[in-house]
């Protein structure tokens, strides 16, 4: 009886210890929570690993460069005018003489100043004082070594008579003799030299102060 027992005993012994050998001792609860927050870690850092273990660092695109701003492109200085007072020749009503009055011209260049100066040959304020060139259109001026090439064009109703053809020549001649730097005119009549301006009297090519009387 004591035997039997005995072996009961030592058989429920043997069983307690297989089934306490059997079972697995599960995770701790920390544990798990301490593997979660190195992962956590390691996905914040700065560099991180790729699958093949090598650490892969992010790339910074390079700052974009300053455009620099345009400059203002300065303009040319114009230059200043100056004034000069000079003589203008005009004729009296009949026709019968020159008659010298005062003009003042501005200007900013030679080319400019003789341009001016024909101008007031042109026209006249004062009815006794009779412009004979009235009505003539001016093409186009130069000056150049001293010599001053002006191209005219002459409508009908510019026409003047014999005594108006030479006077008007005159007019022409002190008025541009004046100036101490002219030495010759060339007048062209459509870009073409003329025998006589208005069918009346000689034309020279050019006129100088010698053969214009000066």
């Amino acid at each position: 009886m004591n035997k039997k027992l005995t072996y009961t005993a030592v058989s429920a012994v043997l069983l307690m210890v297989i089934a306490g050998c059997g079972e697995k001792p599960a995770a701790s609860p920390d544990a798990n929570a301490d593997q979660g927050n190195n992962s956590v870690v390691s996905a914040a850092g700065g560099n991180s690993a790729n699958s093949g273990g090598e650490v892969v660092t992010p790339s910074i695109a390079p700052p974009a460069e300053a455009t620099p701003a345009p400059t203002a492109t300065a303009k040319p200085t114009e230059p200043a005018k100056q004034s000069q007072d000079i003589e203008v020749y005009y004729t009296d009503p009949q026709q019968m003489d020159l008659i010298a009055a005062k003009g003042t011209i501005s200007f900013a260049s030679e080319t400019e100043k003789y341009r001016e100066a024909f101008k007031t040959l042109q026209s006249s304020s004062n009815t006794e004082q009779v412009p004979l060139w009235s009505g003539i259109e001016l093409k186009s001026l130069d000056f150049k070594d001293g010599q001053i090439v002006m191209d005219i064009h002459k409508p009908d109703e510019a026409q003047l008579g014999a005594g108006g053809e030479s006077l008007a020549i005159s007019a022409l001649a002190k008025t541009f003799f004046q100036f101490e730097e002219v030495k010759s005119v060339e007048l062209l009549v459509d870009g073409e030299q003329v025998e006589s301006l208005m069918g009346h009297v000689d034309l020279e090519h050019p006129l100088t102060r010698e053969n214009s009387g000066l």
